[in-house]
């Protein structure tokens, strides 16, 4: 699948979901919801190239494509179309740290909608939210920015619809549910569990809204409350987005240095912003580009260096040098050897490699 980026060039579905994450709580409940189908969860992680220990940081995040391929490995193995309804059954009031508190004490169900539609990259940076109000109802809109798998929408919609209930009643339904998805092979589980009118083949993912649910005053409402966990949300979204603009920047370095060297210019094109944005936002992380670039490539030659099958000169165009003699002279400055004797070196490529491999690894969770 191909979409139009901002430039209106075609960008490819990995292309879009390249640097972008989701909070590590998501695969927790992904696996839950294989456990209770009786799946085997370490079984689960391992083929998606994870493990339990990278899940036990609460703020940890999984890049995207990784989640993706959990995801995929986890619906082929329950078999089970309604497989997003039961992760959404798995989320847990502490799943989405302050944005769950926030939500919990909201005043209204509208209030509530504006803080998701407001802090939803907390819990992933793969989907914008929409919410207003049209006519005599209100419409939520979820807006997969990368290519997702229909089972994560579903999730995504039941649980905003889990969360009405539980803020306003167990008996509450919206007025109708569209979803851009093909009606799936059985729906029994989605009437039983979602329990409202449903549109398939629509030309967007809604939940509409009666006005006066939206706008109904909650008892469990706490401003005070709501506006504290919303300032712990915008500080870790800050920090987030300092922190995740280098990760993003070596993605696109990983993939893009076989080629040649990308310029700054180039690589914020990739990344649907201004050479200029890129820079200051960069700065913002205490870094440049030049030295994100060198570090990228640093560690990607390492990790090539010490994988018997690469040549000196293999290593020379997948790290996008114009010359062997340019990545020699890189090299020393890095090691104080050439790469020919750091290879020889006894033992370096077996000590470096395990480590190497874990932070070149896509799948690694980061915190």
């Amino acid at each position: 699948m191909m979409q139009t980026g901002r430039n209106g060039r075609l960008r490819s579905a990995s292309d879009l979901s390249r640097g972008k994450t989701t909070l590590g709580n998501w695969i927790k409940a992904i696996c839950r919801a294989a456990e209770a189908l009786g799946c085997d969860r370490e079984a689960l992680l391992a083929a998606a190239g994870l493990t339990p220990k990278s899940l036990e940081n609460p703020t940890a995040r999984c890049p995207l494509n990784q989640s993706l391929k959990l995801w995929r490995v986890a619906m082929a193995a329950t078999g089970d179309p309604a497989f997003g309804l039961k992760v959404a059954s798995q989320i847990k009031h502490t799943t989405f740290h302050a944005l769950s508190y926030g939500i919990a004490a909201s005043s209204t169900l509208k209030e509530a909608f504006e803080r998701i539609q407001r802090y939803c990259h907390l819990a992933t940076d793969a989907v914008e939210y929409r919410f207003q109000r049209s006519g005599d109802e209100y419409q939520l809109e979820v807006d997969p920015i990368a290519e997702l798998p229909h089972e994560t929408v579903d999730a995504i919609v039941g649980i905003y619809l889990r969360m009405c209930r539980s803020l306003i009643g167990r008996e509450f339904s919206p007025l109708r549910i569209e979803f851009r998805r093909p009606r799936p092979a059985r729906i029994e589980d989605f009437n039983s569990m979602l329990r409202a009118p449903m549109v398939f083949d629509a030309a967007a993912t809604r939940i509409a809204f009666d006005c006066e649910s939206m706008e109904r005053p909650l008892d469990s409402g706490n401003p005070e409350l709501a506006r504290h966990n919303d300032a712990i949300a915008l500080e870790y979204l800050s920090q987030l987005e300092r922190g995740n603009v280098e990760t993003r920047v070596r993605e696109v370095l990983r993939h893009r240095l076989a080629r040649g060297e990308p310029s700054q210019e180039e690589v914020a094109e990739l990344m649907n912003m201004s050479a200029r944005t890129l820079q200051r936002k960069l700065a913002d992380a205490d870094t440049t580009y030049i030295e994100v670039l060198n570090e990228t490539r640093r560690t990607l030659a390492f990790a090539y260096l010490s994988a018997p099958h690469h040549t000196v000169s293999d290593v020379t165009f997948l790290l996008g040098f114009s010359a062997a003699s340019c990545f020699t002279r890189a090299f020393r400055r890095w090691t104080g050897q050439s790469p020919t004797a750091w290879r020889r070196s006894a033992g370096a490529p077996r000590a470096t490699l395990p480590v190497l491999q874990a932070s070149m690894r896509v799948g690694q969770l980061t915190p």
